[in-house]
């Protein structure tokens, strides 16, 4: 294989391989994600993201593909385009303030901040209008057990029932609330068997993409704590997209206000569901680790 230069980023924990796939072309994407991101033989990574030119007529100023830790592309990722802004800011790739990233979601505006180096340390993403209609999202709704409150859908897994509402961010999410679930919920979310519902959910067969799943805690109508289990990388310490539509599952069915603090394991997201424009906004950090060159499976070279 040749080698590759990368870079190590995180935004709140969730973790992402970026590569500049304009200097650095790379065959075979889906394969070296899984191989890259391996924990134990790679880099380690909750996925890997190309920085590419926009496609023709698309105006944007760079475009991005996100691949999952299992080789699966995803439509777009909310800590992932953070750590994109930061990549190609910080290494003067584009320069335009605010920044418009073509994904597949389509095109986003970001707005960031620099520290006192000149460097990207907060990004605010203009994330579009959150998806609500359940056929878009999609999923198959004969699949599942019944709907009970408007908005709210039963999801049949091991003979347990959990209740669900689903948002799409251009990506398929379901938003699981602790008050729904007094017997399958504990008190403190970091005592929920993630890594056992998680899977069950993401490929419940009402799910033709599969699904990101959240689990939630309301702490106050402005401020949540939640666990994700994403969609083809398992358990992640964040998820921007899935933060997103706990914010607007949690407005719609009257648990929260338009603007909410979520804190995850990796650290807090902001976010502002904007009445004015149906815009849903995230705000959060975004990290880099450290760079190397990838010379093939299993070993990486830090520099």
């Amino acid at each position: 294989m040749t080698s590759l230069r990368f870079a190590k980023m995180h935004g709140t924990g969730n973790d992402y391989i970026l590569i500049d796939g304009m200097k650095e072309p790379v065959a075979g994407p889906e394969t070296l994600a899984r191989v890259m991101s391996d924990r134990h033989f790679g880099v380690g990574a909750d996925g890997l993201i190309l920085a590419l030119p926009p496609e023709r007529e698309v105006e944007a100023h760079m475009r991005m593909r996100m691949f999952n830790a299992d080789g699966s592309e995803a439509e777009m990722c909310g800590n992932g385009i953070r750590c994109l802004c930061k990549y190609v800011i910080d290494r003067r790739l584009a320069e335009a303030q605010p920044l418009r990233v073509q994904t597949a979601a389509g095109v986003l505006s970001l707005d960031y901040e620099l520290d006192s180096a000149g460097r990207v340390e907060q990004v605010t993403v203009d994330m579009g209008e959150p998806i609500l209609d359940v056929e878009r999202i999609p999923v198959d709704v004969p699949e599942l057990a019944w709907e009970g409150v408007p908005g709210h859908w039963a999801i049949g897994v091991d003979d347990e029932c959990w209740i669900g509402v689903f948002v799409s961010m251009g990506n398929p999410h379901v938003v699981l609330f602790d008050e729904e679930h007094p017997e399958l919920m504990p008190p403190d979310p970091d005592e929920l068997d993630v890594r056992y519902w998680g899977p069950r959910i993401e490929r419940h067969r009402a799910f033709p993409r599969r699904i990101n799943v959240h689990w939630v805690k309301v702490m106050s109508r402005s401020e949540i704590r939640m666990r994700t289990w994403e969609r083809g990388s398992g358990e992640t310490l964040a998820c921007g997209t899935g933060a997103a539509a706990v914010c607007a599952a949690g407005f719609v069915t009257g648990r929260t206000e338009r603007l909410l603090r979520a804190h995850l394991p990796g650290g807090e997201l902001r976010l502002r569901w904007d009445e004015a424009t149906n815009h849903l906004f995230m705000t959060g950090p975004a990290a880099e680790v450290f760079e190397g060159v990838w010379t093939g499976p299993g070993n990486a070279q830090r520099r």
